[in-house]
């Protein structure tokens, strides 16, 4: 559903332990991804409505807290808007592969959060000459 919040995501330099406290604290079920450096984060179960996340390592540095993202229809009339209205970009446009594209903004205010746009084809550009 556009405009709703998607998932959130927990930041740390050390992960793998940050893991271990969710779990214990909270119970939540938390697993590595094979072969990439991110924990997924389920809250609850299958039945319940709840709003899942992910672990992994810091993507701005300094970045303290958990992150909301939020579902759009178009990210980049999302992050054009944003602009317009005083927000900015903190981190561009960057494809999560087969999943998304993704934008970190702010508000005018300076408070970050995350867009998010379904793409089954998103895939990285390749890095220029």
């Amino acid at each position: 559903m556009a405009n709703s919040f998607t998932h959130f995501e927990i930041y740390g330099d050390q992960p793998a332990g940050l893991a271990d406290f969710y779990r214990s604290v909270f119970g939540w079920d938390v697993q590595q991804m094979p072969g990439i450096d991110y924990w997924q984060i389920k809250t609850g179960s299958a039945e319940s409505r709840t709003v899942n996340g992910g672990l992994t390592y810091r993507a701005i540095p300094g970045l303290n807290g958990w992150m909301l993202y939020i579902n759009v229809v178009c990210l980049d009339e999302t992050v054009e808007l944003v602009q317009r209205l005083g927000g900015t970009i903190v981190r561009p446009k960057t494809a999560v592969p087969r999943a998304a594209w993704v934008t970190i903004l702010a508000d005018p205010a300076s408070n970050i959060f995350g867009v998010w746009q379904a793409d089954p084809t998103a895939f990285p550009l390749p890095e220029p000459d």
